[in-house]
């Protein structure tokens, strides 16, 4: 039988979450996996909500759609707990991982996350203005959601950053990231 992961990502225009979908489905494709990353949104302002989604699988991926019952859900926005059902369709002992301050605890509560969720956070807003000096948590969130499922290697987030980044990006801004990465692979709560 296949095994699919399924992330579903909430967050608002210009955290790249987009971004961060597509740098996990890549990393699981560099380590042999079948891959599927989409965003889904319009013609969104810089702060619009959005979503994204990550498939993940040991077989080809032959399904085209959104995400409704997602494994894994990842929140770049807190705020969009207020606007957002974003444990909308989680299968049972699902995880989400969660942008924030809050402890594991403070986010299920303010999440309304039932016992057999798992609630991860960590702040990677804050590890990314330590590091990279903008608020943009996508790719400390990366490793993060590495740690917390296994889903793909920190270590191959990591080359595959290199990789990408390489191409556009001083050495500075990627060494930058590479540091989010791991300080969000460490710091995590769940």
């Amino acid at each position: 039988m296949a095994q699919m992961t399924e992330i579903r990502w909430h967050a608002r225009a210009g955290q790249g979450a987009v971004t961060a979908a597509k740098l996990i489905a890549d990393t699981a494709l560099s380590a042999g996996s079948y891959i599927q990353a989409m965003p889904e949104y319009g013609p969104e302002r810089t702060g619009a909500p959005l979503k994204a989604y990550t498939r993940v699988s040991d077989q080809p991926v032959e399904v085209h759609n959104s995400i409704k019952t997602p494994d894994i859900v990842v929140v770049l926005d807190e705020t969009l707990l207020a606007i957002v059902d974003v444990l909308e369709g989680i299968k049972d002992n699902g995880v989400v991982v969660l942008n924030t301050a809050m402890t594991p605890d403070e986010a299920r509560v303010a999440l309304k996350a039932p016992e057999y969720i798992k609630v991860a956070t960590v702040n990677a807003s804050d590890i990314a203005l330590a590091t990279i000096k903008r608020d943009i948590p996508n790719t400390p969130i990366c490793g993060a959601l590495a740690k917390v499922t296994g889903v793909v290697s920190v270590e191959g987030i990591k080359e595959h950053l290199k990789e990408t980044f390489g191409k556009k990006f001083t050495q500075e801004i990627i060494d930058a990231n590479l540091t989010s990465v791991d300080r969000a692979y460490e710091e995590v709560q769940a």
